[in-house]
């Protein structure tokens, strides 16, 4: 069977994810193969006998007929024909054996063979921590991630995520608002984006000089069993992983555990005893995870990553100052702490009628100060008190 070199790649540019769409063929056979010596540059031209034997039974009779059926035949031009198309299209791929695959993530056990792309191929290669947490995330949550992201992209880092709801969109636009990099791992095909709701958000992404990825095949669908990998891939990437907020049961504490397995640096943000989403970041600290309360944290175990000099300046969302207050908005101010009071208890305590008290924390959210969800209010994350 020959093979031609199109649009500049060689025959395993087309040869491997051929393999990968094949019934029951994934990674594992993939590197099952690549592990015997079978070579991917001229598999074609090896007598069948050579592979055979080491596909999984649902691979072979469609590799026997593929085979037979050259070049011609209708999965080869569906592959070759869906690849060329991606390629006018702006996308790429990098098979594992490429210069340009990141190191890092190719120093894990079976990494994806092959990765897709789009935008800014460099940003695999550069220094990333990887946020993960809850779809569902508290407003503090939401806030702590776009404001560690934007302060570590500010500093040089790649924030790397998953691009789902919650903590992953807030990482990403934290690094956008700091005009840095970030880098979205997708769960499904790169040309499908999930959930829907998050596609300008990709599109900012890739227009800010940002890139996605994935290692599933073009068209790929939002399926269960793809997001553990896609997970494996955002941690594999990172020098660490910051969990922001997770329960007991959920797939942040599986990346974690995955960094951890890969040798990557796991921080975790504490938070309320009371927050079930606290449970799993609590129970992560307990088995040794890093406790960061500021992004600085993160940037001084990323020491030789993040410049000296960026490491001694805190975020301004992290800085002690008066916050210019006065009045009745320095005693709402001072009377809440990081654990949410409700406004029955915060009125009486000051005095204040509950309509004045609303527009006073309202103001006080305006300016970043405060954050306010179901009838109760509390200091925004990672803004200090007032002296006094």
């Amino acid at each position: 069977m020959d093979t031609d070199s199109c649009a500049g790649l060689s025959p395993a540019h087309y040869t491997i994810p051929l393999l990968l769409s094949l019934p029951g063929f994934g990674p594992a056979s993939y590197w099952r193969l690549y592990d015997a010596g079978v070579d991917m540059a001229s598999f074609w031209q090896q007598p069948p006998s050579c592979w055979l034997p080491l596909l999984p039974a649902a691979a072979r009779e469609p590799l026997r007929r593929l085979y037979a059926e050259g070049e011609g035949g209708p999965l080869w031009q569906a592959c070759r024909n869906t690849h060329l198309g991606l390629q006018q299209q702006g996308y790429g791929w990098l098979l594992h054996t490429d210069p340009g695959y990141p190191e890092l993530l190719r120093q894990i056990s079976q990494p994806p063979p092959l990765l897709y792309l789009l935008g800014n191929a460099a940003l695999l290669e550069s220094p990333q921590v990887a946020f993960v947490g809850s779809r569902r995330a508290t407003r503090g949550g939401l806030h702590n991630s776009q404001e560690f992201a934007r302060y570590l992209a500010a500093a040089g880092i790649t924030i790397t995520s998953g691009l789902a709801l919650g903590i992953d969109a807030a990482a990403h636009r934290g690094a956008l608002a700091a005009s840095g990099a970030t880098v979205a791992v997708l769960g499904t095909g790169i040309d499908c984006i999930y959930p829907r709701s998050n596609r300008q958000l990709a599109e900012e992404i890739v227009a800010a000089g940002g890139l996605l990825v994935s290692e599933f095949a073009p068209g790929t669908g939002p399926h269960a069993a793809n997001f553990p990998r896609r997970n494996r891939v955002v941690s594999g990437l990172s020098l660490g992983v910051l969990v922001v907020e997770a329960a007991l049961q959920s797939g942040s504490l599986i990346t974690a555990r995955l960094a951890l397995e890969q040798n990557r640096e796991v921080f975790a943000i504490p938070g309320s005893i009371h927050n079930p989403l606290s449970r799993g970041c609590h129970a992560l600290l307990r088995d040794g995870a890093t406790l960061v309360e500021t992004a600085m944290d993160i940037a001084a175990g990323l020491q030789g990553w993040v410049p000296l000099a960026t490491r001694e300046k805190a975020p301004a969302a992290e800085a002690a100052s008066d916050h210019g207050l006065s009045g009745n908005e320095l005693q709402v101010w001072q009377l809440l702490d990081e654990e949410p009071l409700s406004l029955d208890e915060l009125a009486p305590a000051l005095g204040l009628p509950v309509a004045e008290l609303l527009g006073i924390l309202m103001a006080l959210e305006i300016r970043g100060l405060v954050l306010q969800e179901a009838g109760s209010a509390c200091r925004a994350p990672g803004v200090s008190p007032v002296d006094g």
